[in-house]
């Protein structure tokens, strides 16, 4: 079976545990988040990511958050006169805005890792891939953060820039690939109307879940063999 979550948040990975268990997610499965597991909330989302570090069945796709975060490794650089000295305006506003993004918890976590741990964690986070290709069933999927930014059915995935598959903000009466379907999250589905809040959306061709876990929501896990959705409350 394939899982598909998204858009974690600093969800903490002793509950990611049991709704996967709710799920009966077991060895032969496999789970694919979709980006986005770190920032804003709990622990900044290191407990999910030193998780999936020795996880074998499962794989994060690089989100916007992830590379964001990737942009300010130098920070995790040991702090000396000599880096207060070099470190420079760039840099300073490359922090800010990831700060502003609801960096905090993460930075703060991470930091509290041994150095080893956390160096794992970042050469993790740099071989994430962009997207994924599966097929489940009769199915074609891409898996992907958020969509494409300046989609054209023309265009093969490989020719999008990552800002293009990091930060698309599609329509709900975007389309998509017709012979392929997309599922993404990066956009929280209450903003394609209130009344889709905190639930999943689909569409022809693409399937958006990132029910909101950042702002309090529950995050959706989705069964793609027979789109079954489940949450740790129900």
């Amino acid at each position: 079976m394939t899982y598909v979550i998204s858009d974690l948040h600093g969800y903490s990975v002793e509950n990611l545990k049991k709704l996967l268990e709710k799920a009966n997610f077991g060895e032969e499965d496999f789970l694919y988040i979709l980006g986005d597991v770190i920032d804003r909330n709990g622990d900044g989302g290191v407990g999910v990511l030193q998780w999936l570090l020795y996880q074998p069945n499962a794989e994060l796709i690089m989100g916007n958050h992830e590379a964001m975060l990737l942009a300010c490794d130098f920070v995790f650089d040991e702090i000396s006169d000599e880096f207060l000295e070099n470190i420079d305006e760039r840099q300073v506003e490359i922090l800010q805005t990831y700060l502003q993004n609801g960096g905090d918890p993460t930075l703060r976590n991470l930091a509290e890792l041994d150095s080893r741990t956390r160096s794992d964690v970042i050469d993790y986070l740099r071989d994430c891939p962009l997207y994924e290709a599966v097929t489940v069933g009769d199915t074609d999927y891409i898996l992907v953060h958020s969509g494409y930014e300046n989609f054209r059915p023309d265009r093969k995935i490989g020719d999008y820039s990552p800002d293009e598959l990091l930060w698309a903000e599609p329509e709900l009466d975007t389309v998509y690939y017709e012979n392929v379907h997309t599922v993404f999250g990066h956009t929280p589905t209450v903003i394609f109307g209130e009344e889709f809040s905190g639930k999943i959306v689909r569409t022809r061709t693409w399937t958006c879940i990132d029910c909101g876990a950042a702002s309090g929501h529950e995050p959706v896990l989705l069964r793609l063999d027979d789109n079954k959705e489940f949450r740790l409350s129900e």
